[in-house]
């Protein structure tokens, strides 16, 4: 697998809380050149990356990010702002207070609205792995696969670590997976995607993409 096919599933993160217009406007920039998937970008600079990039590049913004527990009517108000100003694709954290209280049929019920909402947009929902006991995560899995949903995402890449290789596949093959947090090198890239993943979450692979065209 080369690096280009690498670039293709990659969603060309920044979302840290000191990042400028300038630093996204880069984001973009690189996000072009190199063919990425998306730009995931804070909400706040969405409608200006829309209008930036035009329909160069997908923008994905996080939603409920990063902890997931405020109540799904904040959800649902950011999603739908967030589709208003351009967003392409949805990151949404899960209320994991909601999951570890074994109120799972909240946790659904939140997935699937946003869901309803996102329409043919398409819907990424984190699950926040590395919180999460190996019950939990099939829960999740279960969870996701009957929300309709098209992505379980490992990682907001803010908690205390991101996707590992011992991440098990629970989940319908018709829900796709987004690996994110912590992917630092080509060869992690390459095999979280052997093992399955369908998109990374992630800026170090354009980081190394510019360094081998230097």
């Amino acid at each position: 697998m080369n690096i280009n096919e690498i670039l293709s599933v990659c969603d060309h993160t920044l979302l840290k809380q000191e990042a400028t217009w300038s630093d996204i406007q880069n984001l973009c920039d690189e996000a072009r050149k190199y063919h990425t998937a998306s730009v995931c970008i804070p909400p706040c600079f969405v409608a200006d990356a829309h209008a930036y990039l035009g329909k160069d590049i997908p923008v994905c913004t996080v939603i409920g990010f990063p902890n997931g527990n405020m109540t799904t009517k904040t959800k649902l108000y950011e999603t739908e702002d967030a589709l208003k100003n351009g967003a392409d694709e949805i990151d949404m954290v899960i209320n994991i207070n909601m999951l570890k209280s074994n109120r799972t049929d909240y946790v659904l019920s939140e997935i699937k609205q946003l869901k309803s909402l996102c329409d043919k947009n398409i819907l990424k929902v984190i699950i926040e792995t590395c919180l999460l006991t190996e019950e939990e995560k099939i829960e999740m899995c279960r969870i996701v696969s009957a929300s309709g949903a098209d992505y379980i995402k490992t990682s907001t890449g803010f908690s205390a670590a991101g996707a590992t290789f011992d991440d098990k596949k629970y989940v319908d093959p018709a829900v796709k997976i987004k690996a994110a947090g912590g992917i630092s090198t080509l060869e992690d890239a390459q095999k979280f995607i052997e093992l399955g993943a369908d998109r990374l979450g992630t800026s170090r692979v354009v980081k190394i993409a510019k360094q081998m065209g230097d």
